[in-house]
């Protein structure tokens, strides 16, 4: 018999075959079981970012499953459909206030998500804020499990000298580690607001005249000057304002529209080029700025990275 054309295999041929198709379910196996029992969750971060803090905030609790996703961004795409296992909300408070942008966003947005958490940075004062923003989401439709603040370098200009604020230990990584843990183990639970925070806030309001309807939405053209001698028409201004209120023309930069007040202009041009304006009889201008030689960004983040996230 002529083997070569033998159409048979060998019982050793057949054991052969078996093993390499056990060992290769083996290898193929396991992880799909691995994967099937541990599904990784889902997360998306929201995020409103001026100087950068918030966006640290949110780069440092997003893990390997996460979508960081830019409040403005959404807003310029008319994305107002969200959905994953856990959705978080990352916002500097303005006055104790949520930006105008992140109260009109929650307004129309539909979360969902069994598990959402909002994170508020903040400099100097909470007072209010968890409540603030606690009643503002719930009238929109939404429940949020988990809201706490974190402190921050305080960018308000008016009343703060940023040189100083960066040399403030206000225990950042240890407060990050915190709310990392209550993240991790999806803990349901609201930072409490005491009285004597809730009068602080109502003495703010009171002294500054803002809308708690509102919050501050100002004029950009009221508030802010560029200083022509120094623009070098870097258009930084431009990419930066998450309102897109400046523009780059022929006669040199020009701003119009409703301001966020969120200094995300003034604190990241070069030249320090942007000014306020002069307005003594303000309320929120009327001392002027505590040191105009002194701007800042959050040494973690990249003016590139804030300009992603607000041009328009």
């Amino acid at each position: 018999m002529d083997k070569s054309n033998n159409k048979g295999i060998s019982r050793r041929d057949v054991l052969k075959r078996m093993g390499l198709l056990m060992a290769g379910a083996a290898v193929m196996g396991v992880p799909t079981l691995t994967a099937c029992s541990g599904k990784k969750k889902k997360r998306i971060i929201l995020y409103f970012t001026a100087t950068g803090n918030s966006l640290y905030v949110a780069r440092q609790l997003a893990d390997e499953g996460t979508e960081l996703l830019s409040i403005p961004q959404l807003v310029k795409q008319g994305r107002y459909e969200l959905e994953a296992d856990e959705i978080g909300i990352v916002y500097p408070i303005y006055g104790h206030m949520p930006p105008n942008m992140v109260r009109q966003f929650i307004k129309k947005v539909k979360l969902t998500a069994s598990y959402k958490f909002a994170f508020l940075t903040y400099g100097n004062r909470k007072c209010s804020a968890v409540e603030i923003w606690d009643e503002i989401s719930r009238k929109a439709g939404h429940s949020f499990d988990y809201i706490t603040t974190i402190i921050m370098v305080d960018n308000w200009l008016p009343n703060f000298d940023m040189a100083e604020q960066i040399k403030i230990d206000k225990h950042i990584p240890e407060n990050l580690q915190r709310i990392s843990a209550d993240l991790a183990a999806q803990k349901r639970w609201h930072e409490p607001v005491t009285e004597e925070e809730r009068q602080q806030h109502a003495g703010f309001m009171e002294r500054s005249g803002a809308d708690p309807e509102v919050g501050f939405l100002l004029r950009s053209e009221k508030y802010f000057t560029v200083v022509e001698e120094a623009c070098i028409g870097c258009a930084v201004c431009a990419e930066v304002c998450p309102r897109g209120n400046y523009e780059l023309t022929s006669q040199g930069v020009k701003m119009e529209g409703d301001c966020e007040f969120c200094f995300a202009c003034i604190q990241n041009c070069p030249q320090k080029a942007i000014q306020f304006a002069h307005l003594p009889e303000d309320r929120l201008l009327a001392r002027g700025e505590v040191n105009p030689n002194a701007r800042y960004r959050n040494e973690h983040v990249s003016l590139w990275s804030i300009k992603e996230a607000n041009r328009q």
